[in-house]
C-alpha cells in the first residue's frame, strides 16, 4: 500500500510537467538572455490570472542555480496589483526551452517555450497541455504582423485561439 501510495503521490507531483504533442521547446535558449522583464500580450484565460491587466513577468537568477519568478498584474475589480513568486529550474537541458516552474510548493508546471525571435524580443510560451498558451514580449506593445505570426503558429499547434485575451498594457492612472 505504502508504495502505492508513494507512486501516486510522484505522478500528482510531476503530472503538470510535459507539453503539447504538437509543441517543441527551443533548442537555443540561453536563461542568461531570458532574464528581466517580460510583458504578458494574449493568453488563455485561467483562473490565477482571471481579470487581470497590466501582466507582467520579471525573470532573475536564485542562488541555488534556478530562476526566480515574480509575477504581477493589476486587477481593476479589487483596485490592486496581484503578484505570485515563483521558481523555475530547467527540465532538460541549459540550451533547450523547457522549464519546469512551481508557485505552489513542489508542485510544478511546463513553461515551454516554443518560439523566442532571433532579436529575443518577444516569445512564444506553451504549458503542459493545449490549455495554457502566452504571447510574451519585452515592450508592452508589438506589431500587429507578430500577434498574427503568434495567432497563425499557435492555431497550427492545436490551440483555441478564439478563446485568446490581448492583455491590456496601456498606460492607465491606477
Amino acid at each position: 500500500m505504502f508504495r502505492f501510495l508513494t507512486l501516486i503521490s510522484l505522478v500528482s507531483l510531476t503530472g503538470c510537467l510535459g507539453m503539447p504533442s504538437s509543441v517543441t521547446p527551443i533548442n537555443n535558449f540561453d536563461p542568461n538572455n531570458y532574464t528581466g522583464q517580460w510583458y504578458e500580450l494574449a493568453r488563455l484565460d485561467h483562473s490565477f490570472e482571471r481579470g487581470l491587466s497590466h501582466v507582467s513577468a520579471e525573470y532573475s537568477f536564485r542562488q541555488d542555480g534556478g530562476i526566480k519568478v515574480l509575477n504581477k498584474g493589476y486587477s481593476k475589480q479589487k483596485g490592486q496589483w496581484q503578484q505570485a513568486e515563483g521558481k523555475a529550474y530547467l527540465v532538460e537541458d541549459s540550451t533547450t526551452g523547457y522549464l519546469k516552474v512551481s508557485f505552489f510548493g513542489p508542485f510544478y508546471g511546463s513553461y515551454v517555450i516554443f518560439h523566442l525571435d532571433p532579436d529575443g524580443q518577444y516569445a512564444f510560451v506553451s504549458g503542459p497541455d493545449h490549455s495554457y498558451l502566452w504571447l510574451m514580449s519585452r515592450t508592452p506593445i508589438l506589431t500587429d504582423e507578430v500577434k498574427k505570426e503568434f495567432v497563425d503558429q499557435a492555431n497550427k499547434k492545436g490551440f483555441d485561439t478564439k478563446q485568446l485575451i490581448f492583455v491590456d498594457q496601456k498606460p492607465t492612472e491606477r
